[in-house]
Parts: C-alpha cells; sequence; structure tokens
C-alpha cells in the first residue's frame, strides 16, 4: 500500500460525518434489535400454539344423534311430481334442487336435526 492511502484511513473525520455515521450505527442497532424482538414474539407465539392442545370443536344443540351401529330415518316431503336435480349436505342441513311439475326450479332447505324445512327459494332469470 501507498502511504497517503494508509494516511486517508488514519485521519479523523469531520464532525458532521462522525455525527451522520453515529445517527447511522444507532438507527441501525435499534432496527436490528426491534426486528429481533418481533422475531423472538413470532417464534413464541409458533411454540404457544404447538404445545396448547387444540381444543374440541364445539358440538352445536342441534347435532343429531344416530345410536352406535343403528341409521337415523326421516322424511322430506316435496311437492307432488318434483324431481330431484341435485342435493348437497353441509352440517345437519341439506339443499335439494329441484325442478316443480310447471318447470320451474325451487331450492328446498332442510334442517335434519329440527326435522323440519327451513327454507325454499324459487330460481328465477331476469
Amino acid at each position: 500500500m501507498s502511504r497517503p492511502a494508509i494516511e486517508e484511513e488514519d485521519k479523523p473525520l469531520d464532525p458532521s460525518v462522525e455525527r451522520v455515521r453515529r445517527k447511522l450505527v444507532r438507527f441501525f442497532i435499534i432496527n436490528i434489535g426491534l426486528l429481533f424482538i418481533a422475531l423472538m414474539a413470532v417464534l413464541g407465539g409458533v411454540v404457544y400454539k404447538s404445545r396448547t392442545p387444540e381444543a374440541a370443536a364445539p358440538v352445536a344443540s342441534g347435532d343429531i344423534q344416530v345410536p352406535a351401529g343403528g341409521q337415523i330415518s326421516g322424511e322430506i316431503i316435496l311437492p307432488v311430481g318434483a324431481k330431484i336435480m341435485s342435493q348437497a349436505l353441509s352440517g345437519n342441513r341439506i339443499s335439494i334442487d329441484a325442478e316443480l311439475v310447471d318447470g320451474s326450479r325451487t331450492i328446498f332447505l332442510y334442517d335434519m336435526s329440527e326435522r323440519r324445512l327451513i327454507g325454499q327459494f324459487q330460481v328465477r332469470t331476469k
């Protein structure tokens, strides 16, 4: 190395440049500290979730009780001449898409736990 390069490195910084450098170092340390705290919070949350046993899903008050080895039965009454086009089951509710005698479509919503029809929706086009 040449002598002028070594002298440049050893020369003290201008006071205004030294203040800026100190501010940057302080900024860097504060941000690294905050990132470390945030990372520890996330890791703590993950560890807490993995160690805490999950609670069993709450049982809905209207769940159907099926005897062991048995089956449930019931009746869904649709209008005379209705053809079932499709059905969908969600929990204790079943929706039945039916074509009526006059050609119109209706969706019947039935609650199996209460054993009653809870909705009827006409399907129409504009």
